[in-house]
């Protein structure tokens, strides 16, 4: 199948399209992971990504689809779970009709649905090693008590102003998106509060509707 992740910070997509993507061996797609590989690389697009970032302004759509469309293509435009794209409305254009042209359209788009206090309570929970850079989380993997507490960090933007703030720009340019693909008939909201099992079982279950939607489309 071909599903988009759609969600704010700390909805948990990244885990959920990571354990999608092993269960149904399809090809997890990051553009985020893809900018930092390229940029690791020094490849063209890296490059270009990296004179942005070092603005901390963001990449431009057009570099984004690049990396999209070339990942998308090396797995034959099929089988594959998009993570954090598209995240503007011109990238979702673009990708309905890259995809479209190819006769290769998206099954869904799934949005997981968690409350922004519940976002709030979850990533401000994070820690970080400052030496290795592992994560950790207050409530579901608290650092091993052998670390020295004093490398047991909280990132800034994990601090609950900071993660409002985020949310308020999530919400701010996401909502043009939601409306699009939910317009196309595309959109499928997940309920994400609750176990990893539990939200897996939903989002299976929203597939298989989803699988079935798009069969009868091309029956009739």
């Amino acid at each position: 199948m071909r599903i988009a992740f759609f969600g704010p910070p700390g909805a948990g997509k990244g885990t959920q399209a990571l354990m999608l993507a092993d269960k149904t061996k399809h090809k997890h797609i990051s553009t985020g992971a893809m900018i930092r590989d390229a940029m690791k690389a020094k490849t063209p697009i890296g490059e270009a990504a990296r004179t942005y970032m070092d603005e901390g302004v963001l990449v431009p759509d057009h570099l984004v689809q690049q990396l999209a469309q070339l990942a998308i293509e090396e797995n034959q435009l099929d089988c594959f779970i998009l993570d954090g794209f598209p995240r503007t409305l011109p990238q979702a254009r673009w990708l309905n009709a890259f995809l479209a042209e190819h006769g290769t359209p998206l099954h869904a788009i799934l949005s997981l649905v968690v409350p922004d206090e519940i976002i709030i309570d979850r990533l401000s929970k994070r820690r970080v090693h400052a030496e290795t850079g592992v994560n950790y989380h207050l409530d579901f993997k608290p650092p091993p008590k052998d670390i020295d507490p004093s490398l047991i960090i909280q990132r800034p933007d994990d601090k609950p102003e900071a993660i409002r703030k985020r949310l308020a720009v999530y919400h701010q340019q996401t909502e043009p998106i939601e409306s699009y693909f939910r317009d196309i008939g595309l959109l499928i909201e997940v309920d994400g509060v609750g176990t990893f099992d539990e939200v897996q079982h939903r989002i299976d279950v929203a597939i298989e509707k989803a699988r079935e939607r798009y069969y009868a489309a091309l029956e009739r």
